[in-house]
């Protein structure tokens, strides 16, 4: 990850999603400063990867589907501020690889649950984000970005809530995982309420 470029991006973001929709952060000090961290959110619009790591705290390395990273310009950016390629209709294998690594080095790893843009909020989410919090031992910081409402440039609001861990007693099991996935999928949702409220 290219530190200062990413830096760099997440003001000028900042300030264009303050301009343009408002935006306005809460909860950033439910985000721990330092350590292993994964930051599980809600995914409605393409701005949701750029708005939500310009008012986090920390940096964060995104997986982003492999196409994304065939755009001329769109894909070295992105690799230079520290996303990396997740094959979606095939193994996920290197990404999970990759995103203990980053975890591994006290990095931050940002993962949208549902897996792919859920507008209407049917997709059901995948497992990914608590086998990455049971492989590393890292909390996830559940987060919601208010973005339904871009296109008519109504205000977006980003939440982040406290950080939810895995038993560390004992490995996960199948069980463990879904439930540690419905869990933060629930909280995601009560952040949204809270900031609709």
């Amino acid at each position: 990850m290219n530190s200062r470029l990413y830096d760099c991006c997440a003001w000028l973001i900042r300030v264009l999603m303050r301009t343009v929709w408002r935006a306005q952060a809460s909860g950033t000090e439910n985000v721990p400063r330092q350590g292993a961290l994964i930051v599980a959110c809600n995914h409605r619009s393409y701005l949701d990867p750029p708005g939500m790591g310009c008012f986090c705290p920390r940096r964060i390395s995104y997986m982003a589907k492999k196409e994304l990273f065939e755009i001329p310009v769109l894909g070295p950016l992105i690799r230079a501020v520290g996303a990396y390629p997740v094959d979606r209709q095939g193994s996920a294998r290197a990404a999970i690889k990759r995103s203990l690594e980053v975890l591994e080095a006290g990095g931050t790893v940002g993962i949208f649950p549902e897996g792919t843009r859920n507008r209407d909020g049917s997709a059901a989410p995948q497992t990914g984000v608590a086998l990455l919090a049971s492989l590393s031992g890292a909390p996830v910081v559940p987060a919601h970005i208010g973005s339904d409402g871009a296109s008519r440039l109504a205000r977006i609001k980003v939440a982040f809530g406290p950080p939810m861990r895995l038993p560390p007693d004992r490995k996960a099991t199948h069980d463990d995982l879904a439930k540690f996935t419905a869990d933060i999928m629930q909280a995601i949702q009560s952040l949204g309420a809270r900031s609709a409220g």
